[in-house]
C-alpha cells in the first residue's frame, strides 16, 4: 500500500519536477544563448581568411594590419577579432571613449584584461595590487620635483658604469646597456642607493622581467584548449617560477630589515618607494600589498619593461637621425643652462623638442597595437543602442588611431617635430599650452598610456627617466647606425606588441 502510495506521489509530482528542470535548464542556458546570439551579430575581421585557428595564427604575426583592416571598415562602430586569449575580443571606435571611460570596475575590468594578457593562470602575475598605484600616485608622482636632480644622478653613473669609451666609433648593443641603467635608476627610487647597484638585486630585477615576457608568450602560442593541461609544464614558465624564487629569497630579508626598522625608529626613513609602501600598508589589508616581496618584483617588471622597450625605440630612432641630434642637443644645452645645469622639473618642460621626438617614436612604434583593453563583467549598451555582452574583450585600436590620416597629417611618415609644432600652433592659435600633445599626454587621439582613470600612473616618472638617460647620452655621444646603413631598424611584431629587436647595434663616439 505504501509502495502504491509513494508512486502515486512520483506520478503526481512528476510535471513539477519535469517544470522546474526546464526553468532551471533556460534560466541556465538564456543568458548563454543571448550572449551567442549578440556575439554573432558584431562582425568579423579577417572571416575570408578562414576558421577562427586560421585568424588566430594571422593575428600573432599580423595583428597590426587587421586592427587597420576593422577600423577603416568599421570606423565609427565595433568588430570581433581572433587573438589568442581564452575570451572573444570585440573592438571598438574610439569614439565610445568617452562613455567606456565612465563605466565602473564592476562592469568593465581591467585588472581582469591584463590577467588575460600576461596569462596570469599560467604565469602565476599578480595584476590585482591596490597599493601600487596608490603609492605610484599619491608618493611617487608628487615627488617628482624634488627626486629629479637624485634620478639624474642615477642616469650619470649608471651611464658611467654601462656605456665604454667610445673615443672612436664603438658599436654597442644599446638595449642590454639600457636594461642595466634603467633597471639601477629604477632600484634607485624603488629600494634606495644601498642596493640599487648589487648584482644580485639587478640580478633579479632584469632576468624576472624577460622571463615574465618569455614564458607569456610561450604560453601565447599555445592553443587555448591545450593550455590548462600543458601550459604549466613548459619550460619557460618552470623557469619563470624558478627565477621568482631566487629574487624572493634575494628580497625577503632586505625587505623584513626595512620594515624592522621602520618600526623601531622614530626619525623618518629613506625617500623611496619601498618607504612609501612600508608605511602605506595598513591602508591596503588585502593578501598581494601585504606581500611586498611580491610588490617589489610586480613595479621591477612594470618600470623596467616598458620603459626599456621605449628607451631601446628612442635610440633606434636617434641612430637613424643623427642630423637631428644637434638641435635636440642645443635644446637640452639651453635648458640646462637655465637651470643651474640641474634636471629639475621646469628643465624637464622646456625640452619640447626632445618630449616631441619621444612621443613621436612611441606613435610610430607603439609597445601595444591596442588599448583600453577591459573584461566585460556586467553587460552594458553603448549610447547608439549596441550591447556589449558580459565575458568578452574589448579594446580599442590604438595603432590603428595612431596611423590615421584624418587624425594626424601624413600618418606614415616619422615626423620628430610634430608635436612640437603642434605645440607651438596651440600657443599661437588659443594661448593654450598645448598639453594634450605631450609625451605623457592620453586622450582618444594619444592611447599609448591608457585612457580614463586607470591611464598608467608611473607615465610620468618613466618618461622623466627616458628623457634624462637620452639627454646625457645626446650630451656625451654622436649616435649613428652601422655599417653605413641609414634606414631605421623595423621592429618585430607579435600578437599585440611590438619590441625593438633586441639584438641589435648603434655606434657611439664621444663628441
Amino acid at each position: 500500500m505504501e509502495s502504491q502510495h509513494q508512486s502515486y506521489d512520483l506520478t503526481e509530482r512528476w510535471p513539477v519536477l519535469l517544470a522546474a528542470l526546464v526553468t532551471l535548464t533556460v534560466a541556465f542556458a538564456y543568458p548563454q544563448a543571448l550572449k551567442a546570439i549578440r556575439i554573432a551579430q558584431i562582425p568579423i575581421i579577417g572571416a575570408e581568411l578562414g576558421g577562427e585557428t586560421k585568424r588566430r595564427q594571422v593575428y600573432i604575426i599580423s595583428a597590426r594590419k587587421l586592427y587597420n583592416d576593422g577600423y577603416h571598415k568599421f570606423k565609427n562602430g565595433i568588430f570581433r577579432i581572433a587573438t589568442p586569449r581564452d575570451s572573444t575580443v570585440v573592438v571598438l571606435s574610439p569614439k565610445y571613449l568617452p562613455e567606456l571611460k565612465r563605466l565602473p570596475d564592476d562592469t568593465v575590468s581591467m585588472d581582469a584584461a591584463v590577467d588575460e594578457t600576461i596569462e596570469a593562470r599560467y604565469t602565476k602575475i599578480q595584476s590585482t595590487v591596490p597599493i601600487i598605484p596608490h603609492t605610484v600616485k599619491a608618493e611617487l608622482t608628487p615627488a617628482l620635483v624634488r627626486l629629479n636632480p637624485t634620478i639624474a644622478q642615477e642616469v650619470r653613473d649608471a651611464m658611467a658604469l654601462e656605456l665604454p669609451s667610445c673615443v672612436d666609433w664603438t658599436s654597442v648593443n644599446i638595449h642590454s646597456k639600457l636594461l642595466r641603467i634603467v633597471a639601477m635608476v629604477s632600484g634607485r627610487i624603488f629600494i634606495g642607493a644601498k642596493l640599487c647597484r648589487d648584482e644580485a638585486y639587478l640580478d633579479s630585477a632584469i632576468n624576472y622581467t624577460i622571463e615574465v615576457m618569455t614564458a607569456q608568450r610561450a604560453v601565447v602560442r599555445m592553443h587555448p584548449w591545450l593550455r590548462p593541461f600543458f601550459a604549466s609544464r613548459l619550460p619557460e614558465i618552470k623557469k619563470l617560477e624558478q627565477r621568482k624564487k631566487i629574487a624572493r629569497e634575494f628580497l625577503k630579508p632586505m625587505i623584513d630589515a626595512r620594515k624592522q626598522a621602520a618600526a623601531s625608529s622614530t626619525t623618518d626613513g629613506p625617500d623611496d618607494m619601498l618607504q612609501w609602501l612600508i608605511e602605506n600598508q595598513p591602508k591596503f589589508p588585502d593578501t598581494h600589498s601585504q606581500n611586498l616581496v611580491d610588490v617589489q618584483l610586480g613595479l621591477s617588471f612594470a618600470a623596467i619593461h616598458t620603459t626599456v622597450l621605449v628607451a631601446t625605440n628612442v635610440f633606434y630612432s636617434a641612430a637613424a637621425l643623427p642630423s637631428l641630434m644637434p638641435e635636440l642637443r642645443q635644446e637640452i644645452t639651453e635648458a640646462l643652462a637655465k637651470n643651474g645645469g640641474v634636471f629639475t622639473s621646469q628643465a624637464l618642460q622646456a625640452m619640447t623638442k626632445l618630449d616631441s621626438f619621444l612621443k613621436e617614436t612611441l606613435r610610430m612604434y607603439p609597445a601595444t597595437m591596442a588599448s583600453f583593453q577591459r573584461k566585460v563583467l556586467r553587460s552594458f549598451t553603448l549610447s547608439d543602442g549596441r550591447v556589449i555582452p558580459a565575458g568578452v574583450i574589448i579594446e580599442v585600436p590604438a595603432v590603428a588611431v595612431s596611423s590615421d590620416p584624418e587624425v594626424f597629417d601624413n600618418a606614415d611618415t616619422y615626423d620628430p617635430l610634430r608635436f612640437h609644432k603642434m605645440r607651438q600652433q596651440t600657443k599661437e592659435t588659443s594661448n593654450e599650452s598645448g598639453a594634450l600633445n605631450q609625451f605623457v599626454s592620453v586622450s582618444a587621439n594619444s592611447l599609448n598610456f591608457g585612457y580614463g582613470r586607470h591611464a598608467c600612473p608611473g607615465r610620468f616618472f618613466a618618461a622623466n627617466e627616458i628623457k634624462m638617460i637620452l639627454a646625457n647620452a645626446l650630451m656625451k655621444y654622436d649616435l649613428k647606425l652601422p655599417d653605413g646603413e641609414t634606414e631605421r631598424y623595423p621592429n618585430m611584431e607579435f600578437a599585440h606588441m611590438s619590441i625593438p629587436d633586441p639584438h641589435k647595434q648603434i655606434m657611439l663616439k664621444e663628441l
